[in-house]
């Protein structure tokens, strides 16, 4: 993969370079501000993206606005998001597009290099990388503005273990039922959230979106 790095910290942005490194990949670029940022992501389009929130020159929110605007551009360029602190607003507007390729994690909580490049790898490939805290945050909207509120509390808990990025066979094992099980399940969200049955791929990062408030709401 070919990556581009957005952190102003020296120390975090040389040791996700080493980690991107040693797993076999390419960092194309390695910024410290958003206008940096934005320049990076346009100029190289990379593979994916490992971005922070707040970077120069304001530290608030450049990180995320350098990414939309990337996204704007290049549409589904895959960005992971990794800081912090939660951005809602910010954070919904970058998984509203519906073209998947997106993820949030959160610093303090990357307890293992391996989890972090699957999820890296997941993002480059079309799909979601949620930490849990984020999506809680990010769900965290008035009962009446939900759209999932025809889920079963077992319907609500396999989405939720699907926008944290798990598979279907993991979810199985999180929740001790069998796979099988699982895909019964997922076929009813899907219908349940009016998701045509085109690629199941692009649907469950559709339901992922509609599950974070991003679409439909």
């Amino acid at each position: 993969m070919r990556v581009v790095i957005a952190e102003d910290l020296f120390l975090l942005r040389d040791g996700l370079v080493r980690l991107v490194q040693a797993y076999g990949h390419t960092v194309v670029a390695a910024v410290d501000s958003g206008p940096a940022t934005l320049e990076a992501l346009v100029g190289t389009r990379p593979d994916v993206a490992i971005v922070d929130v707040r970077l120069p020159p304001t530290f608030s929110d450049e990180g995320l606005q350098a990414a939309l605007a990337a996204r704007r551009e290049v549409p589904g360029l895959p960005v992971l998001i990794l800081s912090q602190h939660v951005e809602q607003l910010y954070a919904r507007e970058l998984l509203a597009d519906g073209q998947g390729g997106v993820g949030y994690q959160l610093k303090d909580r990357v307890l293992d290099a391996g989890e972090f490049m699957d999820a890296l790898a997941r993002v480059a490939g079309g799909g979601t990388a949620l930490d849990p805290t984020v999506v809680a945050k990010l769900l965290g909207r008035p009962a009446h503005a939900d759209p999932l509120a025809t889920l079963t509390e077992r319907e609500r808990s396999v989405l939720e273990l699907m926008a944290e990025g798990l598979s279907n066979t993991a979810i199985a094992a999180r929740l001790f039922l069998s796979e099988g099980a699982i895909s019964k399940y997922t076929t009813t969200i899907f219908a349940k959230l009016g998701l045509a049955a085109d690629d199941d791929t692009n649907r469950r990062v559709r339901a992922v979106l509609t599950y974070l408030g991003a679409t439909g709401s």
